[in-house]
């Protein structure tokens, strides 16, 4: 038996349960279903050309059943995908909740409920623990995506709303009624919003504009490698990017004062698209190779955080902290000292990740800045 708090709803009649399920609890409770789903056949052809996705394809489609009595659509690959990788967006930027919003589960079997103090519709909730006891009525790509990754799962509580007097005329008609209309924002309104009227902080504007245009720079070694606002084909977060510059914003002003920070300011672009070029000139393999993890968001985070020893050094070299000549020269013992290798996904990236994200950016920072220093 599973035991969760729960909150009883009653609306019009009927009664439903708000609470929520660690994402053990999914896998264990809740059977995936779809009307229709791909033959073996095309099934086996997938297969084969999606061996080396990051997605365990083959486990999915184990995990989803084929019935005439279901309602769901079928399974949406690219939303999967997409899913997926924001998870890993939010596991790494550790700034937004990955699903903040309640799926909506059904059950066949009445549940018990036990009231606990003086509120009688808070209490505890308790659900065999059976698998595929529970169906999921909306959210059913959100919880797949969980548990889709290659060798590893997605650890975080689920927010649910859970229905246990439904019968089946009832469920059908509250699963069209969720999904007759979809509250979509258009890209173009997204493009609209995405300027300096989001943000009323200037640190987080400024950071926005030198991303954006990282991203959309033609000569940027960046360019089209950040989702911005979420939406684009990029791998790397905005917000991780984001965070990483304002704090480096706000050390700047508070070492330097207002002048140092206005001058940063004024040159901020400039500097960052020099210096990612630099970055690139200096590990080209690392840069253009598949299997190789320094355009990933903890690595860029790093290059972000050792900015001020990157400009302090151009600055002595050219007297120019924002010279491209000056960041080059600055930076050229990393590929010495430090090397394409070191980003090696498999090799010692890997190794050196054992520590989780936080502490992979804090080492390499450490390694950046010891590799500047004169022998």
């Amino acid at each position: 038996m599973i035991t969760v708090p729960a909150h009883k709803v009653r609306q019009f009649g009927v009664e439903f349960y708000q609470t929520s399920f660690t994402s053990g609890d999914v896998q264990k409770l809740v059977k995936f279903e779809v009307l229709n789903y791909p033959s073996v056949e095309e099934g086996e052809k997938r297969r084969k050309a999606a061996r080396a996705s990051a997605i365990n394809w083959e486990m999915l489609e184990k995990r989803i059943a084929r019935s005439e009595a279901a309602f769901q659509r079928p399974v949406i690959r690219k939303k999967i995908r997409e899913l997926v990788q924001y998870y890993l967006d939010c596991q790494e930027a550790q700034n937004l909740p990955a699903i903040p919003g309640a799926v909506i589960m059904i059950t066949e079997k009445r549940l018990s409920f036990s009231p606990l103090g003086k509120n009688p519709n808070l209490g505890m909730l308790e659900i065999p623990e059976e698998p595929g006891i529970m169906r999921c009525l909306d959210g059913q790509h959100r919880l797949l995506a969980l548990s889709a990754q290659t060798g590893r799962s997605v650890e975080i509580d689920v927010p649910a709303v859970v229905f246990d007097t439904l019968d089946a005329r009832q469920i059908v008609e509250l699963f069209v009624t969720i999904n007759a209309k979809h509250t979509r924002l258009n890209p173009s309104h997204l493009i609209s919003l995405a300027g300096r009227r989001l943000y009323t902080d200037p640190y987080q504007a400024l950071a926005h504009d030198i991303i954006r245009r990282l991203n959309e720079e033609e000569d940027s070694p960046l360019r089209g490698e950040i989702k911005v606002l979420g939406v684009g084909k990029g791998h790397v977060s905005q917000a991780s990017l984001a965070d990483e510059m304002r704090d480096l914003f706000s050390n700047i002003e508070k070492i330097g004062g207002s002048s140092r920070f206005k001058e940063f300011e004024q040159n901020a672009k400039r500097y960052f698209l020099n210096y990612f070029k630099a970055i690139q000139a200096i590990f080209p393999k690392a840069w253009a190779g598949r299997k190789y993890s320094i355009k990933t968001g903890a690595a860029l985070r790093a290059f972000i955080r050792v900015s001020p020893d990157v400009m302090a050094r151009s600055k002595e070299l050219r007297n120019d902290p924002f010279d491209h000549i000056g960041i080059r020269e600055a930076i050229k013992p990393w590929g010495d000292r430090i090397g394409d290798g070191r980003f090696e996904t498999d090799g010692e990236w890997r190794q050196k990740l054992a520590g989780g994200t936080r502490g992979t950016v804090d080492l390499l920072t450490r390694e950046l800045r010891d590799a500047m220093k004169s022998p």
